[in-house]
């Protein structure tokens, strides 16, 4: 009889700790279901501030480009057209260089003088187009401006050149232009065709360009339409 109150008190002893331990096992798994907390949300990194943007220098502007007559005097009788066109083509073949452009030239044989009109940054690109491309270095550069960008001679047509000096700072280009209106109204009675003209206001210099049968022609057209007589007229060759 005692041995089985003994066993019986041992089965509730054992029951009671499997009780408690199945109890501890629960609350574990109790603790081990409860959600997990929400991570606080991770702070996100700086925005990096742009570096500020390189400032682009403009290129630098191409260089302007101003009108030219440079004159070359090699003697009377010591120069022919011939022999310019030669040294023309040097001129084109070197003025790219310098940022030249030789727009054409006049030959006056018989005062042994060449008239060469380019566009260029500076005299001193022209004159070191012609230094590099044949070694004739011109006398004087004058910076002029033109009444025309263009014009075509009449072939068979004589061609002359007068040239009038007026004095430094004595003639303005807008005075010349209405002498000039004038020659055109008055040209038709002398049988005489002004193709262009260009002014150097620093040296006070005007060169008229004209169609006519003898200078004489071109001269009693200036005379009459405003009184102002070259002091040169001379036939000249035309290249380009």
């Amino acid at each position: 009889m005692r041995r089985m109150t003994l066993l019986v008190g041992a089965l509730l002893v054992f029951g009671t700790a499997c009780k408690k331990k199945e109890e501890t096992k629960t609350e574990a798994v109790k603790k081990d279901d409860k959600p997990a907390e929400p991570a606080a949300p991770a702070t996100p990194p700086p925005t990096p501030t742009p570096a500020p943007e390189a400032k682009m220098e403009p290129p630098p502007a191409a260089a302007q480009k101003k009108l030219f007559i440079d004159v070359h005097e090699l003697g009377a009788g010591k120069v022919k057209a011939a022999d310019v066109a030669e040294a023309h083509k040097k001129d084109l073949a070197t003025q790219g260089k310098h940022n030249v452009e030789f727009k054409a030239y006049w030959v006056d044989e018989k005062e042994g003088k060449v008239y060469c009109l380019s566009e260029s940054p500076s005299a001193e690109e022209t004159t070191a187009t012609h230094k590099e491309a044949h070694g004739l270095m011109p006398s004087k550069v004058m910076e002029v401006t033109a009444d025309a960008a263009s014009w075509t001679p009449t072939a068979g047509k004589n061609l002359y050149m007068d040239i009038h000096e007026l004095g430094a700072g004595k003639v303005k280009a807008a005075d010349v232009a209405d002498a000039h209106k004038k020659d055109l109204a008055a040209q038709g009675k002398h049988d005489v065709k002004f193709l262009n003209y260009w002014v150097d206001e620093a040296s006070g210099t005007v060169m008229c360009l004209s169609e006519a049968k003898k200078p004489e022609d071109t001269i009693a057209t200036h005379k009459e339409a405003h009184g102002l007589i070259p002091k040169t007229v001379a036939l000249v060759t035309e290249g380009r």
